[in-house]
């Protein structure tokens, strides 16, 4: 997909890519290894806001979708940055891992991170697919609600 396509997509979904976050500890936010692009796990952050809580607590399943949205918007804005602002470099999504604070008695943590592959897929179209997992935490870093990691394959 062409970079002019990619950015009318991001266009129709309303969704202007923010400046990245720089890393909260002792970590890159990404690394390009060959054709592979690892992006380090991004959070829920909007203009400096954080979504914090728990899925199952004090968020339900709608509220835990934007979160990951807004991660996947981040590891966006990470591999815009990694390949100089051209995201069509992309060949394929090949894995998010979602990671959901959630309340012991919550099981949804899939319907949860669909938030972000679906926001992956409504950009990147088919090489937006990816593998994927899902799993419920106890905590996450700032209290917030949802992180999501990616990997990438990219033109070498």
């Amino acid at each position: 997909m062409s970079q002019e396509a990619i950015e009318a997509r991001l266009k129709d979904l309303g969704i202007t890519l923010p400046t990245p976050a720089a890393p909260a500890a002792n970590y890159v936010p990404f690394v390009l290894s060959g054709s592979i692009l690892h992006i380090s796990g991004q959070l829920p952050a909007k203009d400096g806001k954080l979504i914090k809580g728990c899925l199952g607590g004090n968020l339900d399943i709608e509220q835990g979708q934007e979160a990951a949205k807004l991660c996947a918007i981040n590891i966006l804005a990470q591999a815009a940055a990694a390949l100089g602002g051209n995201l069509a470099q992309i060949k394929r999504c090949v894995k998010l891992g979602g990671f959901v604070a959630s309340a012991p008695e919550f099981f949804d943590q899939p319907k949860v991170v669909n938030g972000a592959s679906d926001l992956i897929v409504a950009v990147l179209g088919d090489a937006g697919k990816h593998a994927r997992f899902a799993v419920g935490v106890a905590a996450l870093p700032f209290g917030v609600a949802v992180e999501v990691d990616a990997t990438f394959e990219v033109d070498g």
